[in-house]
């Protein structure tokens, strides 16, 4: 069956190679994956990716096609050892594939709230340098907004900030506006700090401010602690999870290979190992989107 399966897809890959000239076949397919993702894909998947691409985080074609194949081998040989079906491991090896847009999501949402989060500490940072000089929150901002050491979407943002604070001639909008965009902890204690120092007229805040500062740098320092740690869970957790997909090959060598085939001519056995699958691959899926998300947040 496995030898089948092989044959398949050496089938499919000469008709593409015939039908598209000699063309790289990878490139075609991961080229038309990209359009339709860039066709269909939401709105907040394109503005990430987007991003991810202009980092030069994004994947390779040849990284894409290593992915699809991986996950196509491996659903296609984990499911043949459950049920010993080729037309039950085409549909994994199907859906394991059609998951691989989402995990490129998940993925380029954990680069793209790095990204944030590292603008963020720019932002925060070089505001509290420039008003321990100006003593001006809003020539603060405009100063870093205007020093190169912002991108967008975040120096758009701290542009518009400026632009309310000169419309409203003062800095509450600006703040609540900025407050709303990125809810962070630092954020928000930093202009409170500010308008606390503006609407009180407070003389000497040079101590607040370095306060203020190491705040900053305590929180950075343990987010990067925790990126590093969740890296070293991903990998444990990834290894543990793919390990519990072969526990099946343990079950066959205890009952032995013909008491098995037995017991999958039984159908709520079947169903039984359907449901053993895929909950081990909703425990995967909900791993792998919490390693991706919230990375930076307090």
């Amino acid at each position: 069956m496995i030898e089948l399966i092989i044959l398949i897809a050496i089938g499919v890959f000469i008709v593409l190679y015939r039908n598209y000239n000699g063309d790289n076949v990878g490139k075609y397919i991961t080229d038309q994956v990209g359009n339709s993702l860039d066709r269909y894909a939401p709105y907040s998947f394109r503005v990430v990716r987007e991003k991810t691409k202009q980092l030069g985080m994004e994947f390779t074609p040849r990284q894409y096609m290593t992915q699809i194949l991986a996950f196509g081998v491996a659903a296609g040989i984990i499911s043949y050892l459950y049920f010993y079906s080729i037309i039950t491991s085409i549909v994994y090896i199907i859906a394991a594939i059609a998951f691989i847009p989402y995990l490129a999501y998940l993925r380029c949402k954990r680069v793209y709230s790095e990204y944030i989060f590292e603008q963020i500490q720019v932002y925060t940072t070089n505001t509290i340098m420039e008003f321990a000089t100006t003593q001006s929150f809003v020539k603060s901002i405009e100063d870093v907004a205007n020093s190169g050491v912002l991108e967008n979407p975040v120096l758009g943002d701290v542009q518009h900030m400026v632009d309310l604070a000169y419309q409203n001639g003062s800095i509450d909008e600006s703040l609540e506006y900025m407050n709303n965009q990125y809810d962070y902890y630092i954020v928000r204690n930093m202009h409170e700090l500010f308008l606390q120092i503006t609407k009180e007229g407070a003389r000497d805040s040079g101590e607040s401010l370095d306060n203020m500062q190491n705040d900053i740098d305590s929180l950075v320092e343990a987010v990067y602690r925790d990126r590093m740690e969740r890296q070293v869970f991903h990998k444990k957790f990834l290894g543990f999870g793919f390990a519990l997909y072969l526990m099946v090959c343990l079950i066959q060598y205890i009952l032995g290979s013909e008491t098995y085939l037995q017991i999958l001519s039984l159908w709520y056995m079947r169903v039984l190992l359907h449901a053993v699958l895929l909950v081990n691959t909703y425990f995967l899926v909900k791993g792998e989107k919490y390693y991706n998300e919230n990375v930076g947040a307090e």
